[in-house]
């Protein structure tokens, strides 16, 4: 059965690319990686070329190769809200070592600062806990049951003040109805929260929440709190059972899953022709050596992925595509994106002319 309304696209922007040798390419900017002007150019690419939804990876941690380092996710989307006016902006933010109250008052001000535009995907941290000496290690399963009180902690929090809560009435110099300000009163394994918040309620109501679906305790959060499940496949069919099964899991659950989108990440390289990607590919594996990636894996031109995206779309292997490039400016200039009417973004059909002849 074909999709509702139109295949996603998002772009994960993860430094110069997803491959840790991608800085060394003449076209990687990577003298530029902590100017915001790099972030800016990047987004504003991206939105150009019809992308709804940018991922900005981050962690506490160092990566393990490549280029060093990163500027905080949600710093760079709050300096990216303004200079973008379409694109979705969903940083990743880690809540093993970041109270939720911390994060829910962030992801609001950009959701603010964007007006509407925010998402947040929830991360766990791995192997961190000795950078912050305040707790042990933890296992996947304590890790992700933690994440799940976190997320929702974060979400009373938006909904801690109510859409009118704000008056302002210089009259009586009331800048906010009390009444209309809620304690969430939260207490679980891992928080304790009274709240409220102390920003109001966010434009969209609740951040969207993106949850990758990597493993059982990562799933259980994703089908109970996300808005976004991401999830890796090595091929479309896998795909296809796997968003299957998310929305079997989500309805019972008790959630609609046509509130849901499942999105399907594709690892690409793209280049004029199929010869001169799979060269360049080679190139970034003589200098450093990766896996194999446990994902569809697309080298060739702009062309041929679009004839992908259409099999995706087809086939129903996912509501959208979460595109991550190898080199990051070997992509940018070449985007399959589109430029899409309002119409076709809430998936509603464009009316036929009342007088055109059948």
């Amino acid at each position: 059965m074909p999709h509702s309304s139109p295949l996603l696209l998002g772009l994960e922007l993860s430094g110069t690319g997803a491959h840790p040798a991608s800085w060394r390419r003449a076209d990687s900017r990577a003298e530029e990686l902590f100017d915001a002007r790099y972030w800016v150019d990047a987004l504003r690419a991206a939105e150009a070329a019809g992308i709804d939804l940018a991922f900005l990876p981050d962690s506490f941690a160092l990566q393990s190769a490549g280029a060093l380092g990163r500027l905080d996710a949600v710093a760079v989307a709050a300096r990216a809200a303004a200079p973008t006016r379409r694109i979705g902006l969903v940083p990743q933010a880690s809540v093993t070592h970041t109270e939720p109250f911390h994060l829910s008052k962030a992801i609001a001000s950009l959701d603010f600062a964007s007006h509407g535009r925010a998402g947040w995907e929830v991360v766990v941290g791995v192997g961190e806990a000795a950078l912050f000496g305040r707790k042990p290690e933890q296992d996947d399963r304590s890790r992700w049951r933690e994440a799940d009180e976190a997320v929702e902690v974060v979400t009373r929090l938006w909904d801690s003040w109510e859409d009118d809560a704000e008056i302002r009435d210089r009259a009586t110099g009331r800048f906010i109805d009390r009444d209309k300000l809620h304690y969430i009163d939260f207490s679980g394994e891992h928080f304790s929260v009274k709240g409220p918040s102390i920003t109001p309620r966010p434009p969209q109501g609740q951040p969207l929440v993106a949850v990758r679906a990597a493993d059982p305790h990562s799933t259980r959060v994703a089908v109970h709190r996300a808005d976004l499940i991401r999830i890796a496949a090595p091929d479309l069919a896998t795909a296809a059972a796997t968003r299957a099964e998310l929305r079997a899991a989500v309805a019972a659950a008790g959630r609609d899953p046509n509130l849901v989108r499942v999105l399907l990440d594709l690892d690409i390289h793209l280049a004029d022709t199929v010869d001169t990607a799979a060269a360049e590919v080679a190139q970034l594996e003589e200098w450093i050596a990766t896996p194999a990636p446990a994902t569809v894996f697309h080298i060739g031109t702009v062309g041929e992925l679009r004839d992908l995206l259409r099999r995706v779309e087809t086939d129903c292997a996912a509501d959208g595509v979460v595109l991550r490039p190898l080199a990051l400016h070997a992509a940018l200039d070449r985007l399959p994106g589109r430029t899409r009417t309002l119409r076709e973004r809430l998936g509603l059909p464009r009316p036929a002319g009342r007088y055109a002849h059948a």
